[in-house]
């Protein structure tokens, strides 16, 4: 009868924890009118007054309640969202905590009130006490932290947006004329589909780690570069290999990229032994040859295309140095800047032209600093030739070494992203003035052991997509912030390229496995996010844990320094012999480094 007294009172709002006093102040009033009660009834009244003691059961049947609504949350319920707190999208980073603390005090009351009492009926011995607090205080830690992830990962969110595609009423506009051609735009940047995306296939041809992909203009064929320095040109749709060649660079082919309006006949391609090289394809599906146009004296990931040119593109490396390159000069390679800041260089890893104001490209390296250039304007006695520099403000004075792995322009140039090492994705306005914060942070990835890609994806670029080091692929809501796709990429761990279809729903992904993995939005039911919450905590700790022993362990331009200074104690003949065997044709250029050589073939080291 008192369970089900307790019962009604939790049901009806009351507070759990007045029942048991009232009872056992009732037990009291009996018992004072006995002087002469023995020890033992004093006893049994303690334990009858125990029993009565539901509020803990019920406490217990709250949090299983409320653990079932937090799995529940991992169902989109066809809505998109996520939530690590329960109406956590409309309450304050206050109320987060104010709540936090409560539920963690009530938890923290009801293992204190199911303790066993002292008297003579208590049995456990001291020691077995300590251990029980021992494990108290460890589960409140534990409480503590997950409470902490979950504020973490629950602030900077905005409510996601309904629906700006609907099927049926798109479909029915098309069949009668109306708004057909936007009709393909609307479909390709609708969250309805993206929650749809799966495995379509595989396109298996390299022997290493495939670490780019670019699909030409029109979207008919994708083009994959790999460790194993060969650059194999695709017809994704029916899954063939058209044309197989070998790039001519020494070291590990990062990028690998059709120029425009070239009828899909020339190739620009960097890599590791930092050589910027142009393939000439021919229609009958050959390469005519591979010419060198470009030396950076490090690394070189990535080049940069402008929208409108078949024959001009930028390049970035290790070196600090942005090339821009003519291929229809003599001498195609014109150092356009050296990035610095102060009279340090500043290690490039990422550069993309504006395509929008194609003279204004942007770059990102080994500092925090998202630095934007014009090419007519760049006067390196003046701010370094910079045009402005964004950065998140909490990053500008860290004493974390952070690392832009890569920046992209949104589809009209307005946005800017860059994904950090070891940190977050944000978005910057391209248009706001110099040393403006962020103004959207995408988290729940990790992004530490390569030199991770980060893009748009949809026609406006309506969302953010990234790999990660646990071997998913990630798609954020560009707006809210929020999660709305969670796959499984890789099984090697690491995702590092993604390349969406210029035209279609659809993109394809590659990183450490060595084949390239094809996906489209032809589920059946949206995703329901299964196991988001655990691998974001885990990614989240475990960047937690390198933080503290975070640096340049290895440090790439030391290594470049080694092998070259290596490669320089060869006696003479020797690097004459090694030169004779070089008989691909190449551009010479003042601009160039005199090193054409680079470290020796490492698979996927981190930059």
């Amino acid at each position: 009868m008192a369970e089900a007294d307790g019962k009604s009172t939790v049901l009806n709002g009351g507070s759990e924890e007045k029942e048991p006093e009232e009872d056992q102040h009732k037990q009291e009033d009996a018992s004072g009118s006995k002087e002469g009660q023995t020890q033992s009834s004093q006893d049994e009244t303690k334990e009858a007054s125990g029993d009565k003691s539901v509020p803990d059961g019920e406490g217990e049947t709250g949090a299983n309640q409320e653990s079932e609504d937090e799995e529940d949350m991992d169902s989109m319920d066809g809505s998109g969202l996520y939530s690590l707190t329960e109406d956590g999208e409309r309450e304050s980073e206050g109320g987060r905590r104010e709540r936090a603390k409560e539920k963690d005090g009530g938890k923290r009351a009801a293992r204190k009130r199911n303790r066993p009492s002292g008297g003579t009926n208590h049995s456990s011995s001291s020691d077995e006490d300590d251990d029980e607090e021992e494990d108290e205080e460890q589960k409140d830690e534990e409480d503590d932290d997950d409470e902490a992830m979950e504020a973490w990962l629950g602030a900077e969110l905005r409510d996601l947006r309904g629906p700006i595609w609907r099927a049926v009423p798109s479909l029915r506009s098309r069949e009668i004329g109306r708004e057909s051609h936007q009709f393909v735009r609307r479909v390709c940047g609708a969250r309805g589909l993206v929650q749809r995306l799966e495995l379509q296939g595989r396109l298996e041809r390299h022997t290493g780690c495939v670490n780019t992909l670019h699909f030409n203009p029109s979207g008919t064929r994708l083009a994959s570069g790999s460790d194993d320095l060969r650059v194999v040109i695709w017809d994704w749709a029916i899954r063939r290999a058209e044309l197989e060649f070998d790039s001519g660079h020494k070291s590990n082919v990062f990028q690998a990229k059709f120029l425009p309006h070239s009828g899909d006949s020339t190739l620009a391609m960097c890599a590791r032994d930092g050589q910027i090289r142009v393939a000439e394809l021919s229609a009958t599906q050959r390469c005519k040859n591979t010419k060198r146009v470009a030396q950076h004296k490090g690394a070189a990931h990535k080049l940069a295309l402008e929208p409108d040119s078949p024959c001009s593109f930028l390049s970035a490396g290790e070196d600090a140095v942005v090339f821009g390159i003519d291929l229809r000069l003599d001498r195609p390679a014109n150092k356009l800047v050296v990035v610095k800041e102060g009279d340090k260089k500043v290690g490039l890893y990422t550069i993309f032209v504006n395509p929008a104001k194609t003279q204004q490209f942007a770059v990102g390296g080994r500092d925090q600093y998202v630095r934007i250039y014009d090419q007519r304007k760049i006067n390196e006695n003046d701010n370094n030739g910079v045009l402005k520099k964004f950065c998140p403000s909490h990053l500008v004075s860290s004493e974390s070494k952070t690392n832009i792995t890569c920046l992209v322009y949104s589809h009209d140039g307005t946005e800017l992203l860059a994904s950090y090492n070891d940190e977050d994705i944000y978005l910057f306005d391209s248009n706001h003035s110099d040393g403006a914060d962020y103004r959207r942070r995408y988290k729940g990835h990790r992004n530490n052991a390569t030199v991770k890609g980060v893009n748009f994806y949809g026609p406006c670029s309506e969302f953010v997509v990234s790999g990660s080091d646990c071997g998913h692929i990630y798609l954020w809501d560009k707006y809210s912030a929020r999660i709305v796709q969670f796959m499984e990429g890789d099984r090697g761990g690491v995702v590092n390229c993604l390349e969406p279809h210029p035209h279609l729903p659809g993109m394809a992904t590659s990183g450490l496995d060595h084949d390239i993995k094809l996906w489209a939005p032809t589920a059946e039911n949206p995703t329901g996010l299964k196991g988001l919450k655990e691998v974001m905590k885990k990614n989240k700790r475990e960047r937690d844990d390198d933080s503290v022993r975070h640096g340049d362990q290895y440090d790439t331009q030391l290594l470049w320094f080694l092998m070259r200074h290596m490669r320089n104690r060869r006696p003479p003949r020797a690097r004459r012999e090694g030169a004779d065997t070089d008989t691909d044709e190449s551009w010479s250029s003042p601009d160039s480094s005199e090193e054409e050589g680079g470290p020796d073939h490492v698979q996927c080291m981190s930059s």
